[in-house]
């Protein structure tokens, strides 16, 4: 991580540095002079800046300049190394406050989203098209390419079962250094397929705008970790502002490549950054749509995709309509803005301004993911807009005053002296700098000439703007309407599971099978224990059986003997619900307790058999005199015949205290 420069300092740092007796590289002859010193950055105000800056991160992949679609392919990575070598021309390193050098994204942070089968099939076409030298792919018939082909795909082969990959056959060459041979892609794979060696699904997927290079799958692991550790500053709060020019491939899909791009970046980012935010907002201003984003997000409300683009029906990928708004759950969490060839930027300034205030006042994004490709400025070789470098920035300090977590990706732009110069100037952007017109000295000025400056004129052909003022306006005014029915920003609900949480599902899970058998272990040491405690169990479910009727009372229920209360309990028994009930007593009906007011509705001198029974039972033995109070009995469970015998007992005690009186 290079230092940070007090912004205070700049120009006071400047004088030190040249005046300074020690040789430094500032001090170096390239760097004298006036001209040199105004082509630097300077802070873009002379006021007191706020206290509080956004903290800026700066990904810059060793390397990920130096890979090469092929000669004629328009996607050329080499625009990244001008790029990176302008913004150091520029000392623009002295104001981002991180610089970072990412690790490759693993396989399993790609498996997040794309298919198992298709990595396995990137890198083993990256082994085949390593192991094929230069000279035998440029001057070689078809039938040599194939014999070629072949052997490298045995080495292949080889190395893949050491190294424990499937292999499915034989793997294509530099899809590259066919191109330049001027043999026709679909030929090659034709050759190939007749021979056996190549299956129907690889034949689809690699194509004349996806060939097969030399390292893509590493190139393609480069920037895929870029964007992963720029959403991955933001979440963590290492980061305000999280800058990738590398990223931005947003057509890839989840099994196959598309417009140049095979892994979506993008995608990767946002599912990252939905681990730890509620809602993301993307926003593409490539001049092609961004279907690969969109697709992977079409049925969520947790993802609000946005994209201008260019849309005729013809022009890639032909996907965008105006009338595509989502589906299911993500109904309506989809805008796209399909433009003609042309348009300014009032025009696009205007349109933008005015969708992304409604969007972002309506949805309440937690983060934006900006994707910013460069071929929707004018003079872009695919592109049909009339934007300049200034508007194309404009919508990124648009976008930064919002004061969002923001991640900011690249994209498409196939001018690469136009993208360096736009993503330059952006960068000074979003770090708060400003730069002169005039480029400063490098090792790639070349590609700027003639004017030498970071604004040209940028003339195209397509010089009249299609789009209508009232088109526009009307745009707008559908897109504003449809924001009322997303009826405020959406809420997470607490069983959404964010991705990447395996291992801890795996882990509570153990936890609760644990659990789970420590509470099976303890459960016959511990029921006697709940039984006493809890306060729903029935205390009567203690007795053993209908005799246990120790502790009822004292009186002369207690006092008859083993013999005679056996012989009451079992006349108290026989006179449940029937005709032979205590005197006094009301029935309740067939099968209902007893015990429910205790035995004190009997008079002493009642007239019933068991009376009679008992009077005679207790003849010879002097009465006891009654002291007890009724208790009341204990409910419907197994003391119902116990209540009826305390009474029985004790009107026949009564019955004799008054015959003796």
């Amino acid at each position: 991580m290079l230092p940070r420069r007090r912004p205070g300092l700049s120009a006071l740092s400047m004088v030190r540095s040249s005046a300074a007796t020690s040789i430094t590289y500032s001090a170096t002859p390239q760097f004298e002079g006036t001209a040199a010193e105004e082509a630097f950055a300077q802070w873009d105000t002379e006021r007191i800046n706020p206290h509080s800056r956004p903290i800026v991160s700066y990904y810059l992949p060793k390397g990920v300049g130096e890979y090469h679609y092929g000669d004629t392919h328009p996607m050329k990575p080499h625009r990244l190394t001008l790029t990176n070598s302008l913004v150091i021309s520029y000392k623009l390193d002295s104001f981002i406050d991180q610089i970072h050098d990412p690790l490759p994204a693993t396989r399993e942070e790609l498996e997040t989203y794309h298919d198992p089968r298709y990595l396995t099939t990137l890198e083993k076409r990256t082994k085949a098209a390593s192991n094929v030298p230069l000279y035998e792919t440029q001057h070689t018939s078809p039938t040599t390419v194939n014999a070629n082909t072949s052997n490298a795909d045995a080495n292949a082969n080889n190395d893949a079962v050491g190294n424990g990959i499937s292999t499915g056959g034989p793997s294509l060459g530099s899809g590259a250094q066919t191109i330049s041979s001027g043999l026709r892609r679909g030929h090659h794979l034709n050759t190939l397929s007749a021979g056996g060696g190549f299956d129907l699904y690889e034949q689809e997927i690699f194509t004349d705008d996806c060939p097969v290079f030399g390292g893509m799958y590493d190139f393609f692991k480069q920037y895929a970790g870029a964007s992963l550790a720029g959403a991955r500053s933001l979440t963590q709060g290492q980061s305000d502002i999280a800058i990738n020019w590398s990223g931005g491939l947003h057509h890839a899909k989840k099994a196959e490549p598309s417009g140049f791009c095979y892994i979506n970046d993008i995608v990767l980012a946002i599912l990252e950054l939905l681990r730890y935010h509620p809602r993301v907002l993307y926003i593409d201003i490539d001049i092609h749509h961004g279907d690969g984003v969109e697709q992977a997000f079409y049925h969520s409300n947790r993802v609000y995709t946005v994209s201008l683009h260019k849309f005729n029906g013809q022009f890639f990928p032909g996907t965008g309509k105006f009338s595509d708004t989502g589906s299911g759950h993500g109904k309506h969490f989809c805008t796209n803005i399909p433009l003609s060839d042309g348009i300014d930027d009032g025009a696009y300034l205007s349109l933008f301004k005015q969708v992304i205030d409604g969007v972002i006042t309506s949805f309440q994004p937690s983060s934006i993911v900006l994707q910013c490709g460069a071929d929707s400025l004018g003079n872009d070789k695919l592109g049909a807009f009339n934007l300049s470098i200034a508007a194309h920035g404009e919508c990124v300090r648009f976008v930064k005053s919002f004061d969002l977590p923001l991640l900011v990706l690249g994209g498409g732009g196939y001018t690469i002296h136009n993208v360096a110069r736009c993503w330059t100037y952006e960068t000074a952007v979003l770090v708060g700098a400003q730069l002169p017109n005039a480029l400063p000295s490098g090792p790639y000025l070349c590609y700027f000439q003639p004017d030498y400056v970071l604004h040209p004129q940028l003339v195209t052909k397509h010089t009249t703007n299609e789009n209508s003022p009232a088109t526009l306006r009307n745009m707008v005014a559908n897109v504003l309407t449809r924001l009322r029915y997303l009826q405020g920003a959406p809420s997470v609900a607490a069983d959404v599971i964010p991705p990447g949480l395996k291992e801890w599902l795996e882990s509570e899970t153990f936890k609760h099978e644990e659990t789970r058998k420590e509470k099976e272990e303890g459960d016959g040491v511990r029921a006697m224990d709940r039984r006493v405690l809890d306060r729903h169990f029935a205390r009567n479910e203690y007795f053993a059986s209908d005799r246990d009727n120790k502790g009822e009372g004292t009186g002369a229920g207690s006092a008859v003997g083993d013999e005679d209360g056996e012989s009451s309990v079992r006349r108290g028994t026989r006179a449940r619900g029937g005709a032979r009930r205590g005197a006094g007593r009301k029935p309740r009906g067939r099968g209902r307790g007893t015990g429910r007011g205790g035995g004190g509705g009997t008079p002493a001198g009642g007239n019933n058999e068991e009376g009679n029974d008992s009077d005679k039972s207790n003849s010879g033995n002097p009465p006891a005199v009654v002291s007890q109070t009724p208790k009341r009995g204990r409910g419907r469970g197994r003391g119902r015949g116990r209540g009826r015998a305390v009474a029985m007992n004790m009107s026949s005690s009564g019955e004799s205290n008054a015959m003796s009186e």
